[in-house]
């Protein structure tokens, strides 16, 4: 029999802080505005009502306001996996928490030009782009910790099996929260289509958990 998954998280980033996280609020409808290029620091120092020179204080580079708005992403994704651990039945736990965050990303374009800003730049910009890229990679690897806990295989041998399956549904999430917006019944039937993928990759993986362990 196997022996049981250890889940083990990335390793954790300095907490921002409160003042950050009103910085963050009051720039990012700049961002979705003027875009990511177009908007001037002195824009976002503007937004957050304080200097330029103080506003460099806290976000020293585009690079940096980025790291921050994906750091706040982290932090709900990390809420929610360890409500997903601790669930009698992770995939049901997992698969409910994705079906309701694509139906989240696609009912709702209130970050959708933002993301779809700092995707545009990330292929620009390999500082923008490293940054996407490790937050890509650490939702896979819970999602791929989530996959060994539900099936009881290790971590390793859940991360060879299910790492493609990890990455794929990273990439339909990250979709949705790109997209332009749809009339309702059009939004309605693609969130649909998505969440059936999902489920797909998710049964797939389900039915791959060894004889001994159901």
């Amino acid at each position: 029999m196997s022996s049981p998954a250890r889940i083990s998280t990335p390793p954790p980033t300095a907490p921002l802080r409160p003042r950050e996280r009103e910085i963050l609020a009051a720039i990012r409808p700049v961002f979705a505005a003027k875009g990511f290029d177009g908007a001037s620091m002195q824009d976002l120092a503007r937004a957050a009502g304080m200097s330029v020179g103080n506003f460099y204080r806290y976000f020293p580079s585009r690079a940096a306001i980025v790291e921050a708005i994906i750091q706040i992403d982290l932090d709900e994704v990390e809420t929610q996996f360890a409500l997903i651990v601790g669930a009698p039945e992770p995939m049901a736990a997992l698969r409910t928490a994705l079906h309701a965050r694509i139906r989240q990303e696609l009912c709702s374009s209130a970050d959708a030009t933002l993301w779809a800003e700092i995707t545009a730049a990330a292929l620009r910009k390999p500082e923008i782009g490293e940054v996407l890229a490790k937050m890509e990679g650490e939702i896979a690897a819970y999602l791929a910790q989530a996959f060994a806990l539900a099936t009881g295989l290790t971590p390793d041998v859940a991360q060879a099996r299910f790492g493609a399956h990890a990455r794929l549904i990273v990439l339909l999430v990250k979709a949705s929260a790109t997209h332009t917006q749809l009339p309702a019944p059009e939004g309605a039937a693609l969130t649909v289509l998505i969440q059936r993928q999902i489920d797909g990759l998710l049964d797939e993986i389900a039915a791959q958990r060894p004889k001994e362990c159901l």
